[in-house]
């Protein structure tokens, strides 16, 4: 199914804009519960939502391109806290909105009772690939968040992934809900797609939102998955996975087929994954 099936529910929702967004739900600091749905069940769980949602609207677009870099140290330092669900952890990347060219570096630290507090510095977009002008605000974000910093350490590009994004409002509860498509991932030559698959977030202050509650009785639970950790460790197989190796075998097996990477102008053939 394409993604312009889930067209139809958005514009049925009532449009908000991005500064009232940032105001009633900024949600800096939260919890996050994850999902993976097969895209021909997207449209009935959206038009569930209608009455309760308001859909981020931005000169008539609903749904815009998102690309990541993710950055790590040559120990992977990031990745491994993450493999071996340590107390506290943090993901370092740049996160460039490719329709307006906008661009952020954020520092996401992962705290007890899986809380997210993300930090956040606007970025110049030419400088995507690299930490260099934003090293000062990674490395005070950590220290802020009593996370040392890898000592001598330099983070380099580990990992690209790209897809497009709707984001819901629900007022009662000022919480937020993403719908990400079009997923892809690169690492080095080696790139995935999964073309079959939404990951919808829930973002909410504590208590599950409607949202959650619509998705339960789908029979649908919360997936443990990380864009950065999970797509680098389909890509990686030699890394540890224990966390999300449930996710991975259910829904990243793969088949080898020719596509085109997020970023990459030469590649290895693309591995596009079916979900089951």
């Amino acid at each position: 199914m394409s993604t312009e099936a889930i067209t139809a529910p958005l514009t049925h929702m009532d449009p908000i804009g991005l500064t009232e967004l940032i105001e009633r739900a900024a949600l800096q600091t939260r919890v996050d519960r994850k999902y993976l749905v097969p895209l021909d069940r997207l449209p009935h769980l959206l038009e569930q939502l209608v009455p309760h949602a308001r859909v981020l609207d931005i000169d008539g677009a609903r749904s815009f391109r998102y690309e990541s870099v993710y950055f790590d140290t040559a120990r992977l330092v990031s990745y491994h806290g993450a493999a071996y669900r340590r107390r506290r952890r943090f993901k370092v990347r740049t996160r460039t909105y490719l329709d307006s060219a906008q661009c952020w570096l954020e520092v996401k630290i992962s705290g007890a009772r899986d809380s997210i507090t993300k930090h956040r510095l606007p970025y110049d977009p030419r400088h995507r690939t690299t930490v260099g002008p934003g090293q000062d605000f990674v490395e005070d974000a950590l220290v802020r968040e009593a996370i040392c910093p890898p000592a001598g350490s330099v983070l380099d590009p580990v990992l690209v992934t790209a897809y497009r994004r709707a984001t819901l409002l629900l007022p009662a509860t000022a919480s937020r809900v993403t719908i990400d498509t079009e997923l892809a991932w690169q690492a080095g030559d080696a790139s995935l797609q999964l073309p079959a698959l939404a990951v919808v977030e829930t973002k909410t202050s504590a208590a599950a939102s409607p949202a959650d509650r619509m998705l339960w009785q789908q029979g649908l639970r919360p997936a443990r998955i990380s864009k950065y950790a999970t797509g680098l460790a389909a890509l990686r197989p030699e890394l540890p996975d224990a966390p999300w190796r449930r996710t991975l075998r259910r829904h990243f097996r793969t088949t080898t087929s020719v596509g085109t990477a997020p970023t990459a102008t030469t590649h290895r053939p693309v591995q596009e994954a079916s979900c089951v």
